[in-house]
């Protein structure tokens, strides 16, 4: 709100806002279009980029599609649906914003109780399951310490208490590397500030969280391995990229994502955490990181998502814990619950 209050004290004829919503409330989304509206009234000009269509569908006058760097169209926005721009967006049509759910949770594979941290504010005893071949969303406001829960099981934030169980084991995450070790990988929120090493090439950024394999007798590093297991990420990941070599900042946000997530699926993990993992990409990328998500889950893996997207967790979850103000407010059943609900929840504790 502050960057966005910075840009508009400038006087500015025209103003360039580049995902403006992604850390917003609802609320603040609304007073965000309010200042909009009235900068058109004083004929200042608002480009508006986003990947949120119900978004650009309210705010817009006209709209521009772009796909792979190139100009597709401009209309007007009343001219325009979800679908259809879906469609230009992608090349072809989605007859379903989200694939078919083919996984069957079954037994309890994590079981988390009074995960409490020892930093304050943030989470005080939080307490859930995660069953295998599950997908758990997490839902609240900004603020409400969704990260933290992620952070504090992936061992970045020391805990004040807390019982974590791996299939019926106790295990302490103490450290990020004890979290890898026991099977847990994390897909940070900043994907660009914590995410990639941006000045570094697609091969380095697909193999560094599995390293060690790569040691031969002599402690060198075999080149042949890390080729390989870099083209079974860029291949099974579908990453549109020149080369191995081709430094992933050079990449899209979905492609950069896509090597992120084949990066950790190299480790095997038992929990694969999604902190936002969708967040500035564009809709036919996150059509692909969802059926990733759900083949993952079809083979016995314990999927965590934080999303502040309802429609995304509502689509691809199995179960909901919405968070208020660092306390679980309630987990809901993805399939009895809806918008109006979660969103009550989350302001549970304010």
């Amino acid at each position: 709100m502050l960057q966005i209050a910075k840009a508009v004290s400038y006087d500015s004829k025209v103003i360039v806002m580049d995902e403006p919503t992604s850390s917003l409330t609802e609320k603040e989304v609304e007073h965000l279009f309010k200042i909009i509206n009235k900068l058109k009234i004083k004929m200042v000009s608002v480009i508006y980029i986003s990947h949120k269509m119900e978004e650009i569908l309210t705010i817009s006058d006209e709209v521009t599609i772009l796909r792979d760097g190139q100009w597709i169209d401009t209309k007007f926005a009343h001219e325009l649906t979800t679908d259809s721009i879906i469609k230009m967006m992608v090349g072809r049509s989605l007859s379903n914003r989200f694939p078919e759910k083919v996984n069957a949770p079954g037994k309890v594979i994590l079981e988390v109780t009074d995960l409490t941290s020892e930093c304050q504010p943030s989470i005080k005893n939080v307490s859930f399951t995660l069953r295998e071949g599950e997908i758990l969303g997490i839902a609240g406001l900004v603020g409400s310490k969704r990260t933290d829960i992620l952070e504090s099981l992936f061992g970045i934030r020391k805990l004040y208490s807390s019982k974590i169980f791996l299939h019926g084991k106790e295990i302490k995450n103490d450290t990020p590397s004890k979290a890898m070790k026991n099977g847990f990988a994390m897909l940070t929120e900043e994907r660009r500030s914590n995410g990639i090493f941006e000045k570094l090439p697609v091969s380095f950024n697909s193999v560094i969280c599995n390293i060690h394999n790569y040691k031969g007798r002599f402690g060198l590093l075999s080149d042949k391995n890390i080729e390989k297991d870099t083209k079974w990420v860029v291949d099974s990941m579908r990453v549109r990229t020149p080369s191995q070599d081709t430094l992933i900042g050079s990449l899209s946000g979905g492609n950069q994502q896509k090597v992120i997530i084949g990066r950790w699926l190299l480790t095997n993990p038992e929990i694969l955490m999604m902190d936002e993992s969708t967040r500035g990409i564009d809709v036919g990328a996150k059509y692909e990181i969802y059926q990733l998500m759900t083949k993952l889950s079809s083979h016995g893996k314990g999927v965590i998502m934080v999303s502040s997207e309802m429609p995304e967790l509502l689509g691809i979850t199995d179960r909901i814990l919405v968070m208020s103000n660092g306390k679980v407010a309630d987990i809901l059943k993805t399939k009895d619950t809806d918008q109006e609900e979660i969103m009550k929840l989350s302001s549970k504790y304010l």
